[in-house]
């Protein structure tokens, strides 16, 4: 790729360096990894140091009472870590029918799953970690006990969270997330410092107990204790038997390259079914209007199945591999026409959100998600703790028939996915974009961006993304091309730009050189994004 072409508008620049790099959507968050670096910590620190940091510092996307997903290359393997949680053991279809529901809903304690987020630090720390989690914990603590200054994007979707809380929360079990978040009645403002010492002392708690005391200590018992005090699902029992996963990764190869995701429950199976259609057609070195309507077509059809078939792996009627087979590509392949379709699910063959990537000097790469989605998640806050609970069930189908259905213990169809590049068994790099259904989206566009049409990693992550929505609505950025848009149009699909800048997900980017081992990252453009870099 070359370094110095950049086709679309930028204030960024691909970052070099040779030993170590920490790409996150807050300047904090990833200074607070190349900090561990520093201190000898490697790529695996790093990523759990910038991620607690995280859910200081960008609380408007994730935090403590969330899920999150790794792909790790340490020792010449990629491993995967599957740290979503399962709906608690009370919570039942039956059970919120009982209460009036008749759709699952997005506040509240019905959607709340097990967190799996202090998991996955203690997990990866003990497996892959060099420093003690008390170490990598210390400045998301630091951060979140002495306060810092709001970054303008940040606070742009504080401000907008507030308006919908103070519309849609209603009750008593709400009042803790407007002390935490909403001091004074109101959104902190951009550049207004805010501090949490109630997270400081629940990071601190977690990093002192390598996470034990989040699932079989003093905070489960007062998140267990605030769910019954509301009438809430979540019980004691559901938080102490709760383990991460550690999973095989999936992947497709990709005209000479292989392209890596976390199996399902997540959602990174639609990326590589896009994916492996789109590698049965021709692609020009820069996208014209075809390119661009067999991608969305793909994607739709994708997404199409993956609403069918994406489920916890113990509920799902059909395998990954029988999704990835060259023979239901071809398939649905053979369905993208001229004209834009409204996708319907095939039948295959039998057989939020924060994302951040981290490298160091020794050849180790994290690609790393975590998020409780929907912004603040469920907009309840365990009090005296910081931790705002996430809302990751209402991803579940209200149908007990369907794959999806809500059941006890069960775990939900999940939007957060790390991703990872490798060509040859060789590792090229991580990548992600997050925000909820445009992550597979995401992925497809970057991935093509970089494999396709040559772009280095700042570039691919700044080129004009689209999303589909659904039925034949497309969103593109202002800037999307409008003769492309226009010609789209005429091929049937339902064209809007998003004129207020739009969902179009968040993403970071680090490629490394398999001969020099140089790191190149790119950083996200569409939010806070940094890049720290020694």
């Amino acid at each position: 790729m070359d370094y110095l072409y950049h086709p679309y508008p930028s204030q960024r620049m691909t970052v070099f360096a040779k030993n170590g790099v920490v790409a996150t959507s807050q300047p904090l968050a990833a200074q607070a990894g190349l900090d561990v670096l520093k201190k000898g910590g490697n790529a695996i620190d790093a990523a759990i140091a910038a991620a607690a940091c995280l859910t200081v510092v960008e609380p408007t996307s994730n935090g403590i009472g969330g899920d999150a997903f790794a792909l790790v290359w340490t020792s010449g393997k990629l491993y995967g870590l599957n740290a979503s949680g399962y709906a608690p053991a009370l919570l039942s279809l039956d059970a919120l029918k009982e209460r009036g529901y008749t759709e699952m809903p997005k506040y509240g304690f019905a959607p709340v799953t097990v967190p799996g987020a202090p998991a996955a630090w203690a997990a990866l720390s003990k497996r892959f970690g060099r420093l003690p989690l008390a170490e990598t914990l210390a400045p998301a603590i630091a951060y979140a006990e002495n306060g810092y200054p709001v970054s303008p994007v940040l606070g742009k979707y504080w401000a907008a969270a507030f308006r919908t809380y103070k519309e849609a929360l209603r009750g008593p079990e709400f009042a803790s997330w407007f002390a935490t978040f909403a001091p004074g009645g109101r959104a902190p403002k951009i550049g207004e410092v805010w501090a949490s010492p109630d997270h400081a002392a629940t990071l601190r708690s977690i990093a002192e107990t390598e996470a034990e005391s989040f699932y079989r200590g003093e905070l489960a018992e007062k998140i267990a204790a605030f769910s019954k005090q509301y009438g809430g699902f979540l019980a004691a029992d559901d938080l102490a038997e709760y383990e991460p996963e550690w999973v095989e990764p999936i992947s497709v190869s990709y005209r000479g390259y292989e392209v890596w995701e976390i199996p399902p429950n997540g959602q990174g199976l639609v990326a590589l079914m896009a994916l492996n259609i789109m590698n049965g057609f021709d692609v020009p070195s820069v996208p014209d209007v075809e390119t661009h309507h067999r991608q969305i077509e793909a994607m739709k059809l994708a997404f199409a199945d993956g609403k069918a078939y994406i489920a916890d792996r113990r509920y799902m009627s059909c395998s990954p591999d029988e999704l990835l087979s060259e023979s239901f590509a071809a398939m649905r392949r053979a369905q993208i026409g001229e004209e834009a379709l409204t996708p319907e699910p095939g039948t295959p063959p039998k057989g939020g959100t924060v994302y951040l990537a981290a490298a160091d000097g020794e050849g180790n790469m994290v690609s790393y998600i975590q998020s409780n989605y929907m912004g603040f998640g469920s907009g309840l806050v365990v009090p005296g703790t910081g931790i705002a609970l996430h809302n990751r069930g209402h991803n579940f189908v209200f149908d007990e028939h369907h794959p999806n259905g809500l059941a006890p213990r069960k775990k939900p169809y999940h939007t957060i996915i790390p991703g990872f590049l490798t060509k040859g068994g060789t590792p090229v790099g991580p990548f992600g974009v997050m925000g909820g259904f445009m992550q597979p989206q995401g992925h497809l566009q970057v991935i093509m961006n970089t494999i396709d049409f040559d772009l280095n990693p700042q570039a691919a992550l700044d080129a004009p993304r689209w999303q589909w929505m659904e039925g034949k609505t497309v969103l593109v950025e202002p800037h999307f091309p409008r003769h492309i848009a226009e010609a789209l149009a005429r091929k049937g699909h339902d064209i809007r730009f998003a004129l207020d800048g739009g969902p179009f997900g968040r993403g970071q980017i680090i490629w490394r050189d398999p001969d020099t081992g140089v790191l190149a990252a790119g950083t996200e453009p569409r939010t806070d994004g940094a890049v720290a870099a020694w």
